[in-house]
């Protein structure tokens, strides 16, 4: 089950996150976010940006409460056509108490991350930089009846289950049924219907070819984390808008 919220520091994508919430307060498409000022970063297919999402399945729920931004960091299900995703909170999660009513929100789903040093682009007067990939869902998000629970769960764990092949899916049919009732009671489910996908692929596609080859190059070669590898692999196959 997913954990707990509680307010929180706001770094990196989650400040955007919350920028989209209390910018973008309404859904009417009049007040459509942005993400990234520079067009060259947002011109991503839309179902690629459905694929990462679908595939990541894991992002930071944000939403505004009276004592100010509310955090969950959750797993989550989205449908094939992206419309609408499923999930899960705690019972106690202060989230919960906000969803009498269906509430404005957005999932900011992160992927590959890194710092990418001036040095790296063979260029003069550059500066320091971050490339990274986000996706948000952003749409209203609401309460599901409880007796739906069962199926948003066995749902959210066949699809994580299908990558695990060929080992024999998990099923809830596994566990003690009464054992299994007494957990849920814990949890709710919820769903949110998505009414706009927003990205940003900031692969230094604003640099000439060369340079941001050469960038991929420095992260691959730095492996500052476990995903250096896979943001170099996304620079490499980035098309430069310069």
């Amino acid at each position: 089950p997913a954990g707990q919220s509680k307010p929180r520091p706001m770094t990196g994508f989650v400040v955007e996150a919350l920028v989209l919430c209390y910018h973008g307060g309404s859904t009417n498409e009049k007040a459509k976010p942005q993400m990234h000022p520079n067009p060259v970063f947002r011109n991503e297919a839309h179902e690629r940006n459905l694929a990462f999402a679908r595939q990541r399945s894991f992002g930071v729920l944000a939403l505004n409460a009276k004592e100010g931004p509310l955090l969950s960091h959750i797993p989550f299900r989205l449908s094939g056509d992206g419309t609408s995703l499923e999930a899960h909170l705690v019972r106690s999660n202060p989230i919960v108490r906000l969803l009498a009513e269906p509430q404005p929100a957005v999932i900011a789903v992160s992927g590959a991350d890194g710092y990418i040093s001036p040095d790296w682009y063979d260029l003069e007067n550059q500066v320091p930089t971050w490339n990274y990939v986000a996706v948000h869902l952003r749409g209203v998000l609401q309460l599901m009846p409880q007796d739906e629970l069962h199926g948003v769960l066995d749902r959210l764990s066949a699809s994580m289950e299908t990558r695990l092949l060929p080992k024999k899916p998990w099923t809830s049919s596994k566990m003690d049924q009464q054992v299994y009732e007494r957990m849920q009671r814990q949890i709710v489910p919820v769903s949110m219907a998505v009414h706009a996908i927003d990205a940003t692929w900031k692969l230094s596609q604003n640099k000439p070819d060369a340079a941001r080859i050469g960038a991929a190059k420095g992260v691959r070669a730095a492996a500052m984390d476990a995903a250096s590898h896979v943001l170099a692999e996304l620079m490499d196959e980035a098309q430069s808008g310069h």
